[in-house]
């Protein structure tokens, strides 16, 4: 009998186990493979190691890119939670009835190819969109304002690209929150905001943590936001890790950038859940 759970438990693990051996490992393994290797002269891999790729990455001009990109994937991160964790709670505390109209509305978007989004913000920022010429055409403006292509309409894009992110994960944990622990602490004599800081926030951190590293990740490699809403003025690590591959055909540099942004994203990941965890077991005993 033992025998036959076995068996039955390693016909479920071995395809699992094989598709991410092919389709995760290896393409990793490749990657790092490829970035101690050195660029060739017509744009091949010339198969000699080298840390040199390595050593690339801590000059000045590609450390400002990093940096730009980090804060741009923080600010976002924030702007969505800001945004996302209201309407996350308003959401979970609707009637039963109208929550799958309102969780069908947040997935709709993604029915929508982002690029074609993307397109439309862009329709409606430019100088001769649709919100310059209702302004001009009311008088509340005498020029068309410049909105397009800035690092503000890259947040925006942004932002909204990657809102349903944060709000899903947030509304799962608010909607498993039992509600023994709201009305205890209303009993103890806590008012609406001491419930909802000492109780509710942290019972729902672990969405919130999942949220924010849902869009944190994403955000960094998003280049196609940068791109079309910010005229390529905005260099990012997406656009960057694109450029490599495609324009210069410096895959070894390229594979590099990706090996090193996987390493800061693990590490800034790892630091957050451990922080939160603490924090969280902080705030409710």
């Amino acid at each position: 009998m033992k025998k036959r759970l076995n068996f039955e438990k390693y016909t479920f693990i071995i395809p699992v186990s094989i598709w991410m051996i092919i389709f995760m490992a290896v393409p990793i393994i490749y990657i790092v493979f490829i970035s101690f290797l050195q660029r060739g002269v017509n744009g091949g891999i010339d198969f000699v190691f080298s840390f040199s790729n390595y050593k690339r990455i801590m000059s000045p001009l590609y450390f400002k890119v990093f940096s730009n990109s980090l804060s741009i994937a923080f600010i976002t991160m924030v702007f969505t939670l800001i945004f996302g964790y209201p309407f996350a709670y308003f959401v979970s505390k609707i009637p039963k009835k109208f929550r799958t109209l309102a969780i069908i509305l947040i997935i709709v978007p993604f029915w929508t190819n982002s690029l074609i989004r993307t397109y439309a913000w862009m329709n409606l920022m430019s100088t001769e969109g649709v919100i310059n010429s209702i302004l001009v055409k009311f008088n509340i403006i005498n020029e068309p304002l410049k909105m397009l292509y800035t690092y503000g309409a890259v947040l925006l894009g942004m932002i909204y690209t990657l809102f349903p992110f944060m709000v899903l994960p947030i509304y799962n944990s608010i909607e498993k929150l039992e509600s023994c622990y709201i009305d205890a602490a209303k009993d103890l004599g806590a008012g609406k905001l001491k419930t909802f800081f000492t109780i509710i926030f942290p019972l729902t951190m672990p969405g919130v943590l999942a949220g924010c590293i849902l869009v944190f990740i994403p955000s960094l490699g998003l280049f196609y936001i940068s791109d079309l809403m910010g005229g390529s003025k905005v260099m990012l690590i997406g656009n960057l890790i694109r450029n490599q591959f495609l324009v210069s055909r410096d895959w070894p540099f390229g594979a590099a950038i990706s090996i090193f942004m996987i390493v800061v994203t693990l590490i800034l990941t790892t630091i957050s859940i451990k922080l939160v965890g603490k924090k969280t077991d902080m705030g409710v005993f």
